[in-house]
């Protein structure tokens, strides 16, 4: 007969309650790789909103960077966190990679002179790839760990608290930075006044660390399916060509087509090569997940549109505000020239006989 002892000892093999906490983790990474997303996004904001109010001649640029309503970029972050849910372990790792190998090549041909716009271009184009990279990151981490969800649910806690303090950080910018840098009020937008260029090199240092991580479970992820040598050389060789010729022609691409629509291009055609590369080497699952990594990657653009116009029409390095500095120095210079007595205008005593 039936007993309510053995209830525990068939309750857990159950496939769908193993396939649902499968999906519970695919969710809180989703969710993970989101946050990291808005506080890649966030800083960026604060970069370039500090950079505008720095030049008067960024004033409509300054006002559509405040612009920002609180809803969308709600809706943003869910429908983000619901693509790096569903777009697969092993499609991620290939974004990533495409990724970090058109950006080690956009960073190699950059030449001395290059005033910076290049690297802006690329943080403002990993946003999506990053997720991936985050997602296949946490997911080769958490394999066979015995409590995985529960260090995924610590690890959504921690990226939510940055997610808000760096949306609160840009919250404080976009109202309060003109006040506070002027009246020398606030110790946060003073740092931005002083040293905004550090933040950039901040942000490049922790995506590198971010895109290494990544990569390497990438690698151990796609390795991973292949049984014997062999079969893991007859993936790697035409993705290895893929990659190389798309990132020829995107570097070409780009140069020709700098705006938007360039942009949108790219996209179109990154995700179509490896739609055709999966094709012959890859799954149903693959393909699928390329067209919602297409879906994502124009989710992305989007949600950076107004950076990207900003970063494309201008040249848009970091610029301190070196007149307010010379102006504080010259009118720091009449005060302690009048703050010293002049000795020649002192009258001498006479010496005594």
């Amino acid at each position: 007969m039936f007993s309510l002892p053995s209830l525990p000892s068939w309750v857990p093999s159950l496939p769908a309650l193993q396939w649902g906490s499968s999906l519970l983790d695919s969710l809180l990474q989703g969710l993970i790789g989101a946050c990291g997303v808005s506080v890649l996004n966030s800083l960026l904001k604060v970069y370039f909103f500090v950079g505008c109010a720095n030049n008067p001649k960024r004033r409509l640029e300054k006002e559509r960077l405040q612009a920002q309503w609180a809803s969308l970029e709600t809706v943003h972050l869910a429908g983000l966190a619901l693509i790096l849910t569903v777009v697969g372990a092993r499609v991620a790792a290939l974004v990533a990679l495409e990724f970090s190998l058109r950006a080690v090549s956009t960073l190699l041909s950059l030449d001395k002179g290059s005033r910076g716009t290049e690297r802006l271009q690329l943080y403002l184009l990993c946003q999506f790839s990053l997720g991936c990279g985050l997602t296949c990151g946490l997911s080769f981490l958490q394999e066979g760990a015995p409590h995985s969800t529960f260090n995924l649910l610590l690890g959504l806690l921690l990226a939510a608290l940055l997610s808000t303090g760096a949306r609160r950080l840009r919250h404080h910018v976009c109202r309060l930075y003109e006040l506070h840098s002027s009246q020398h009020y606030c110790g946060v937008c003073l740092g931005l006044l002083a040293g905004g260029d550090d933040l950039l090199r901040l942000l490049g240092r922790a995506l590198a660390m971010a895109f290494i991580v990544g990569d390497l479970a990438a690698v151990a992820l796609i390795n991973r399916d292949f049984l014997t040598t062999s079969e893991a050389v007859r993936f790697w060789t035409p993705l290895t060509i893929c990659y190389t010729l798309l990132v020829i022609y995107m570097q070409e691409a780009q140069q020709l087509h700098p705006g938007m629509q360039g942009q949108v291009q790219t996209v179109l055609v990154r995700m179509g090569g490896l739609f055709v590369l999966l094709l012959t080497v890859g799954s149903w699952l693959d393909l699928l997940g390329i067209s919602i990594s297409l879906l994502g990657e124009l989710w992305c653009l989007v949600g950076a549109r107004t950076l990207i116009d900003l970063c494309q029409t201008q040249d848009f390095p970091y610029q301190r505000p070196a007149a307010s500095v010379s102006s504080q120095s010259q009118a720091s210079a009449p005060a302690q020239a009048q703050a010293q007595p002049s000795a020649s205008a002192k009258p001498q005593k006479a010496a005594p006989s």
